[in-house]
């Protein structure tokens, strides 16, 4: 929703839900862009469930990796421009600052390594390509922490979040506008030849904070949505709640590349949440 509004007006746009283009068969991957010929294929699309990912290995993969895969080959065909997305979780979290573009990728869940996989296809099969890392995005649209913590909010007198587990808050506006104002550049040449700017870059919002930090900031803005009934938000260990699914500890990601390549910085996370707080 967030892309269809930041590309509004560059050209004709072509919204795929599940209807339109089924991400587990490659017939009808090939059908939609055979159909439409696009120029951009933005790939906003993946196997998000983290937990259930570690039951559903096949599905996974089917989705994060091979659909991109397919995507590449026709962008390639095409020499049309792929944008993709990718995320934290390709990384174990074991380093103590930001993650840049090169540090060795090990992921701990089969999430992450579906993500990885989907990376290593479109870097080997597409040419003209963009790959954007980020991390804990959420919005005023969707299943997402905000809107969950909202809802617990309302329903419940005290919550246990995990503390320490860190990284950036990212919004769909902020990602959304982003690529937009990169996307727009690269086909102006404002960036140079393709070569100059093709590949793997980071984009989250500045700024590191904790999932419970995360939750105490979204309740402090949200007393006149809960009435002022506010939960009592306990921090926990990341071994007091276990997951089917391992969690990096360093989530936080090093965007140095993208302000160096692109001139574009991402709001601090606490900004980019007074502005979704100012549409909900």
């Amino acid at each position: 929703m967030e892309l269809q509004r930041s590309f509004s007006g560059l050209g004709e746009l072509l919204p795929c839900d599940r209807k339109v283009m089924d991400l587990t068969s490659e017939a009808s991957i090939s059908s939609v862009v055979d159909r439409t010929e696009p120029d951009i294929i933005l790939n906003a699309a993946a196997y998000t469930t983290v937990d259930k990912a570690e039951s559903e290995p096949e599905l996974a993969y089917a989705v994060n990796a091979r659909a991109p895969q397919i995507l590449a080959q026709h962008a390639a065909r095409r020499n049309a421009l792929l944008v993709h997305y990718s995320t934290d979780y390709v990384f174990d979290g074991s380093k103590s600052g930001p993650w840049a573009e090169d540090d060795p990728v090990n992921p701990l869940n089969i999430y992450g390594a579906s993500k990885l996989a989907g990376e290593e296809a479109i870097r080997r099969e597409a040419p003209r390509y963009l790959i954007f890392r980020t991390s804990w995005i959420y919005g005023p649209h969707g299943m997402n922490f905000l809107l969950t913590m909202l809802r617990l909010g309302r329903e419940r007198e005290r919550l246990s979040i995990v503390d320490d587990q860190t990284g950036a808050p990212t919004t769909s506006i902020a990602i959304g506008d982003t690529t937009r104002e990169i996307v727009e550049g690269a086909l102006a040449g404002r960036f140079g030849a393709p070569e100059n700017w093709v590949g793997l870059y980071h984009m989250t919002c500045s700024g590191v904070v904790s999932w419970c930090g995360f939750a105490q900031a979204i309740f402090a803005r949200a007393g006149r949505m809960l009435n002022g009934r506010l939960p009592q938000v306990v921090p926990i260990s990341t071994a007091e709640y276990p997951t089917p699914a391992r969690r990096p500890l360093n989530s936080a990601l090093n965007c140095e590349k993208l302000a160096r390549i692109f001139g574009v910085q991402l709001p601090t996370w606490e900004t980019a949440l007074d502005q979704v707080f100012g549409l909900l």
